[in-house]
């Protein structure tokens, strides 16, 4: 029967380790963890799990995720990171399906649904919620993409979606809603060709908001809509504004920070 490896990304993850590698650990013939420099007790708390993470400086998710995938001493791998948690429903439908895993090309998707301070949402920018992505694959035919940011898994050539779901408990707070669009929107005008534009910059986030208030349902989601929305506001004014600084030599950084440990 083949065997699974579970490979998850940590940094700063305390909050929610516990909660991930409970359920990670049922369908897990071997959990490989890669650690991006936690401060918060996220290695401690591994150490008393019997867990040594793997450190690596941190660039992009996708890298990140496709170095873990290299350590697995098994094809079949399941990616998550320490904030998405399995259902039993889903626990219990991987593991039967590793009486049936020989397809190199098969690949199987998780319905997700994303957590907002708390609360599920309706869609918090650039996906709705849920959505269906990508976790169990093989790694002979797929690897992530090397995208800076909403990197994905390819090279399957089918996939099915599993019975059950995966819970994403991104943003717990308001400051970390803040933190992680300045991170996301950084490492994006770092790695991939934004038109740098005044305009556009204070343009585009009026439509953002309103897309992702009015025509996503935001609306439906009371105060959290206002936080989603202004959420793809932000990252939209951000990028813009950082392509433009870029283009005008003005550093987007602070010497003092390490870049891109969001995950």
């Amino acid at each position: 029967m083949p065997k699974i490896s579970v490979c998850i990304l940590t940094f700063n993850s305390l909050r929610t380790l516990e909660r991930c590698l409970q359920p990670a650990r049922e369908v897990a013939d071997e959990l490989i963890v890669v650690d991006s420099g936690s401060t918060d007790g996220t290695l401690e708390y591994l150490s008393t799990q019997g867990l040594a993470p793997v450190y690596r400086p941190y660039d992009t998710h996708s890298r990140q995720m496709n170095f873990a995938i290299e350590l697995a001493s098994n094809d079949w791998v399941l990616c998550l990171d320490s904030d998405e948690f399995l259902d039993p429903a889903t626990v219990e439908r991987i593991n039967e399906l590793k009486k049936r895993l020989d397809d190199v090309g098969q690949a199987y998707r998780i319905t997700r649904h994303w957590y907002v301070l708390g609360r599920e949402v309706r869609a918090i920018y650039p996906v709705s919620s849920p959505d269906n992505p990508v976790r169990l694959f093989n790694r002979i035919s797929a690897r992530f993409n090397d995208q800076p940011v909403d990197d994905k898994p390819t090279g399957f050539t089918t996939t099915e979606t599993i019975l059950g779901h995966v819970v994403h408990d991104t943003f717990f707070s308001l400051n970390e809603v803040f933190d992680k669009v300045n991170g996301y929107t950084s490492r994006l005008v770092r790695h991939k060709t934004i038109p740098p534009s005044l305009l556009r910059a204070a343009i585009s986030p009026i439509f953002a908001f309103l897309k992702w208030y009015f025509r996503k349902g935001g609306y439906k989601d009371g105060a959290l809509g206002i936080i989603t929305a202004t959420y793809a506001a932000l990252y939209t004014f951000l990028k813009y504004l950082k392509a433009w600084a870029i283009q005008n030599g003005l550093p987007i950084d602070s010497p003092r920070k390490k870049d891109g440990q969001e995950i």
